[in-house]
């Protein structure tokens, strides 16, 4: 009787452990009352994001119109996640003869991904173009390029609504421990010293993060391309050498990650705890950890943005082909890029048209917002940088899914064997011949225009597939040779 009524109370406490959670959380799922108006959305932009510009635009609408509007976030993954389920959905439309696929708005992702969108014909001509113009004028608070970058269509199908940066976070304690300068280059983060040490992500998973592997490369593109020693060379052979170049640095920089993450919001955390010495990731996640866990004598994280490394890319937003609810998309899109929304993206919690609840940490697009803004927040806008990266598309843009797959095949698919190759590499005391065996790259040579491999850029999933598993063979037999030469070194040693 004692063991049955122990068992009893046992299961009782369980339960309650397991409800306390739910009954204390706050809802933020809450389903929408009868005769509410609701916007489909789909975003990689995360919970806290969804929740500030859900309530905000609701009492917007609310106040303005007298209706009520429940956001339906839809988010997948990241927007490679989104992309699939894009390709998936209007392939059915088009072959049901349907417009759309039941989503309005798409918010939140690379410039690329939308371009790609626009270009398929699956983006709506953007009605705030026509009621603001002036905010999208010359001189006006949304530029349409900077730092070479996009940041609006150029057939106003989206904007950017905020911007970002990808950079270098790391913790001062553990670099310096290293005996290492502080890290002010991409290029320092290939530092033999720093090997089993960074943290990584998937440029695969997500199109931010592939995005800076591209940026990586043009940077060293552009460096050959102006390197004094260079000069002589013919364009075509510069161009090529830098490319190499971009590629081997990833591949340095790939052989001291300790692993590849599909989500790039680990990399700050894994920092900060100390799981990591130092990893890539884009501002806002560095800004946001950093508020999160530094104190005044205990800084655990900083934030770097690599010098000539990085260019200030926007987030867009754009209204869906076939949007059931298309007069509220054009809104909510107006609404995100009014003075009003911009203000949720830095303002301090509690601030006039700022969170409610948590800060965003996203610098936001338009220009004239950063003189509303605390001083101390003000100074942190990419627009005052003097030291960003120009990107020119010409040098790599065509060649953007090369770069993400070739990453993949040539730094995740073989990480084993490759930071097995650089450890032996390293123990040799670096040795030349077997760095030249690591490092090349030749199976993956720049094209005339800046164009990807065909293989790798083709339509045809297994013409696609079949490459990779070709180029990872390629890769994997290098690794192999590059690590038995340098343990024959080793033994001469």
């Amino acid at each position: 009787m004692k063991s049955t009524r122990a068992w009893w109370i046992t299961l009782g406490v369980l339960a309650l452990l397991i409800a306390l959670p739910m009954l204390l959380r706050k809802d933020t799922t809450q389903r929408p009352a009868p005769g509410t108006r609701r916007l489909v959305v789909f975003t990689p932009h995360s919970e806290t994001i969804r929740r500030e510009f859900s309530e905000a635009f609701s009492r917007h609408w609310r106040a303005a119109h007298g209706e009520d509007v429940y956001i339906d976030w839809r988010s997948p993954g990241g927007t490679s996640e989104i992309r699939l389920m894009l390709d998936a959905g209007y392939k059915a439309a088009d072959e049901e003869k349907r417009a759309g696929i039941g989503v309005d708005v798409f918010f939140g992702g690379g410039e690329p991904d939308f371009a790609s969108q626009a270009k398929k014909g699956r983006l709506l001509p953007l009605r705030a173009f026509t009621r603001h113009p002036e905010w999208f004028a010359t001189g006006g608070p949304i530029p349409e390029f900077f730092t070479g970058e996009r940041l609006w269509a150029k057939d106003k199908t989206w904007s950017s609504s905020c911007l970002s940066r990808f950079g270098i976070c790391w913790a001062p304690t553990r670099w310096r421990a290293n005996g290492l300068p502080d890290p002010v280059r991409w290029a320092d983060l290939a530092d033999p010293r720093l090997r089993g040490q960074l943290a990584l992500a998937d440029p695969t998973k997500s199109g931010s993060v592939a995005r800076a592997f591209e940026l990586i490369i043009q940077a060293e593109i552009q460096r050959s391309l102006q390197a004094p020693e260079r000069a002589a060379l013919p364009e075509k052979e510069r161009l090529a050498l830098g490319w190499t170049d971009g590629f081997r640095l990833v591949q340095r920089m790939s052989a001291n990650a300790r692993y590849f993450s599909d989500s790039s919001t680990k990399i700050p955390l894994d920092v900060a705890d100390g799981n990591a010495v130092a990893g890539m990731c884009v501002d806002y996640y560095g800004a946001a950890f950093a508020h999160q866990v530094n104190r005044p004598n205990d800084v655990r994280l900083i934030w770097t943005a690599p010098a000539g490394g990085t260019t200030v890319s926007g987030d867009p937003i754009g209204v869906l082909r076939g949007a059931p609810e298309q007069e509220l998309a054009q809104a909510f899109v107006e609404f995100v890029l009014s003075p009003a929304g911009q203000s949720l993206w830095s303002s301090p919690v509690g601030a006039p048209h700022g969170p409610r609840d948590r800060e965003l940490f996203r610098p936001p697009v338009r220009r004239d917002t950063y003189a509303t803004l605390p001083p101390e927040r003000a100074a942190l806008s990419p627009y005052v940088g003097t030291d960003h990266l120009q990107y020119r598309p010409e040098l790599t843009a065509a060649s953007f899914g090369t770069i993400r797959r070739a990453v993949r095949v040539m730094c995740i698919d073989t990480h084993e064997e490759l930071k097995d190759a650089w450890a032996e590499i390293i123990k040799a005391g670096m040795p030349a011949d077997a760095l030249a065996v690591m490092g090349d790259v030749s199976a993956l040579p720049y094209r005339a225009g800046g164009e990807g491999d065909p293989g790798l850029e083709s339509r045809d999933a297994l013409v696609s597939a079949r490459r990779m598993t070709e180029l990872g063979a390629i890769f994997r037999e290098n690794y192999r040779r590059a690590a038995e030469l340098a343990r024959q070194h080793q033994e001469k040693r």
